[in-house]
């Protein structure tokens, strides 16, 4: 799945924050409920304009990000 295809930002939806393509969800919104041990499922139900796919392609996107960031540093 296509970065844009999952989140996208917009200055004209919710103030430009981070939201999830086709919806008015802040990917925070997803990112808070999981640090909070609220289960993806329950994420999902309470937000169903979020696909399952939009949110495990935008955590595995996280993931390389971070992983990413990571290996740079040990690099330096």
């Amino acid at each position: 799945m296509k970065r844009e295809d999952v989140f996208h930002s917009d200055p004209e939806i919710m103030s430009g924050a981070p939201v999830f393509t086709g919806t008015r969800v802040p990917v925070h919104t997803l990112t808070d409920h999981l640090a909070s041990g609220v289960p993806l499922d329950e994420f999902l139900d309470d937000f169903p304009s979020v696909t399952r796919a939009q949110a495990v392609a935008f955590l595995e996107l996280a993931e390389a990000v971070l992983l990413d960031e990571g290996s740079d540093a040990r690099a330096a």
